[in-house]
């Protein structure tokens, strides 16, 4: 295979690359959403700098996926921290877990989405949305929502989905050291709200050494959303690097 060849591949194994290129489009795209306070030790435990913990608050977000171009169907599960950077309010992205290798891999490898294997699930049980995480054979996190209690207006659900967010990349060289160590930032601003509820919600977190959800404990549930969408994702662009500090990126 020829350079120029080589170079257009979205990923290996070369002629079965772990996803396409992309761009993918997400239709009915479903969020079950909650806001909680947490403690603020506890977020600055985790949030990298140059961001700061604006409000120690804490958006758990549950997202079936059924129908997106080149990934298929899938469900993902995640944690976002409350953040401001440089004076612009955002979620740092602070871990997902997901149960479709396609989207992990492409998650990590062309953005900087923080995504580890999990079995989440959204679903309706009579009355009440559902959306739960299990890591292996345990469970980690059960979400409840009343069934479209009350309409969520528009512009608030669009607010809540297209907020600035932040996320990590590490990616280590071959000598153990980093190769890229960078913040970066993403906005979805192509996006349709389909449909959005509000409604009581409950969280409960449980513990786990390799899924510590729980470490960001649930101090007191703010707000519930159940939001459909369909939207495509923006790009990544780099906000800090880490290693441009005059070291020697040895391993590159």
């Amino acid at each position: 295979m020829r350079r120029e060849d080589v170079i257009k591949q979205a990923s290996t194994p070369l002629g079965a690359p772990a996803f396409p290129r992309g761009p993918y489009r997400f239709t009915d795209r479903e969020y079950l959403n909650i806001l909680y306070r947490s403690d603020r030790e506890a977020l600055e435990a985790v949030v990298p700098e140059p961001l700061e913990v604006s409000d120690p608050m804490v958006r758990f977000e549950l997202m079936s996926m059924p129908d997106v171009t080149g990934l298929g169907s899938y469900t993902e599960c995640g944690q976002a921290v409350r953040v401001k950077y440089q004076g612009e309010q955002g979620d740092y992205l602070h871990a997902m877990y997901v149960d479709n290798h396609p989207a992990i891999a492409s998650g990590r490898e062309r953005s900087a989405f923080p995504k580890k294997l999990g079995s989440p699930r959204l679903y309706v049980d009579s009355d009440t949305l559902v959306g739960t995480l299990d890591y292996g054979t345990l469970r980690v996190a059960t979400a409840t929502m009343g069934y479209k209690h009350a309409p969520l207006r528009a512009e608030l659900a669009h607010a809540e989905i297209a907020a600035p967010t932040f996320m990590l990349k590490i990616v280590p060289g071959y000598t153990g050291g980093p190769r890229i160590c960078e913040l970066v930032r993403t906005q979805i601003v192509d996006l349709e709200i389909v449909g959005a509820w509000r409604g009581p919600g409950r969280l409960q977190l449980f513990e786990h050494a390799l899924a510590p959800m729980a470490d960001l404990p649930v101090r007191e549930v703010l707000a519930t959303s159940h939001i459909v969408t369909s939207l495509s994702l923006s790009p990544a662009t780099i906000v800090h690097d880490y290693l441009d500090d005059g070291r020697r990126r040895g391993d590159r």
